[in-house]
């Protein structure tokens, strides 16, 4: 990975979601490997799907897509993501990214444990770092 790599990084299991539950909290990126293939992500809201299954709503900035990506800030690189398929996770220090429609994708996560909204840290559209985790 490039130097942005933080502490914590997780395979399979519950590790994952830990680092991904932190990702939201702070309002950082991370990077994965999902579905074979390496991701970069800022992940925005993470719960259970009406199935009771974990998932998290995340916005693809980087890497790989099966579908494509579109410009960074186009509202089609929103992603729900089923965070048993997340390989090699790693929180990042680098900036956080989002677009417009947050709420659009509704049905990903019927049953949200948390959600980025709720930790307001500036601006993300300027570009701005999310914070350190804290303990």
């Amino acid at each position: 990975m490039d130097g942005n790599a933080a502490a914590g990084s997780a395979g399979p299991g519950e590790d994952v979601y830990w680092i991904v539950r932190a990702a939201v909290q702070n309002r950082r990126p991370i990077s994965a490997t999902y579905h074979d293939r390496h991701r970069l992500f800022c992940p925005h809201r993470l719960g259970r799907n009406k199935d009771g299954q974990l998932r998290a709503l995340c916005y693809q900035y980087g890497g790989e897509s099966e579908s494509g990506l579109s410009p960074i800030g186009s509202p089609e690189n929103w992603r729900c993501i089923a965070l048993d398929q997340l390989k090699r996770v790693e929180l990042l220090d680098d900036m956080w990214r989002t677009a417009p429609n947050h709420s659009g994708p509704a049905s990903c996560i019927v049953d949200v444990d948390v959600d980025a909204e709720d930790y307001p840290v500036g601006d993300p559209q300027q570009g701005q770092r999310g914070s350190k985790p804290t303990r």
